[in-house]
């Protein structure tokens, strides 16, 4: 039988996730720094008092958006079961993805600029989040190129570190340019002189 404070739990769990959704989609919508708190819990129908409770402050909610955002990335993508060259067409299908999400990528790429500041909240997630995407796609150059799949004298490290600037740089090219810069094709031609085989 489930106890009151299961179903406590559950609630507050539940609760915790619609506060995240919600905030996603706000931060994605106006930015960060024009979302407020109160907007958030006006959409998600507490005071701002309750989402004080699951959250003690905007830059806490934003880590935990931020997070969430990765995590939900990585399982649409299968990011965690995939190996070699699977991991970048992964990575493409992202990119794809990434272009019906502008609010996302804007939020993403000017967080990632303003958390190069020491002080910024989001300072060691960016550092944690790149050295994991480059360790990511490092092993993948390497799985690719222990199958006979990568181009003789490309270095898997410098590849990896080629791969994940281009595809941040090309995210803030395409947000100034939405018409003219298509980002899995160019990540996908930039790929295709790497591997020989195609993604």
């Amino acid at each position: 039988m489930t106890s009151q404070i299961e179903r406590g739990y559950a609630k507050g769990r539940a609760r915790r996730q619609q506060i995240l959704d919600e905030a996603m989609t706000l931060f994605g919508d106006v930015g960060y720094r024009a979302a407020s708190l109160r907007e958030i819990a006006a959409r998600v129908g507490i005071s701002h008092p309750g989402l004080l409770h699951h959250f003690t402050s905007k830059e806490s909610l934003l880590l935990a958006v931020l997070e969430r955002r990765d995590e939900t990335d990585s399982a649409r993508f299968d990011m965690q079961e995939t190996t070699g060259t699977e991991v970048l067409r992964h990575m493409l299908e992202l990119a794809d993805y990434n272009a019906t999400r502008p609010g996302i990528v804007e939020l993403s790429c000017v967080l990632a600029a303003e958390a190069t500041s020491p002080d910024h909240p989001a300072h060691e997630f960016f550092i944690d989040r790149y050295e994991r995407a480059v360790r990511m796609c490092i092993d993948a150059f390497e799985q690719a190129r222990s199958k006979g799949e990568l181009n003789p004298g490309v270095d898997p490290e410098h590849a990896a570190r080629s791969f994940i600037a281009l595809m941040d740089g090309l995210q803030v090219q395409w947000l100034l340019d939405r018409k003219g810069v298509d980002m899995a094709a160019t990540l996908r031609e930039h790929l295709a002189k790497q591997l020989s085989v195609e993604l």
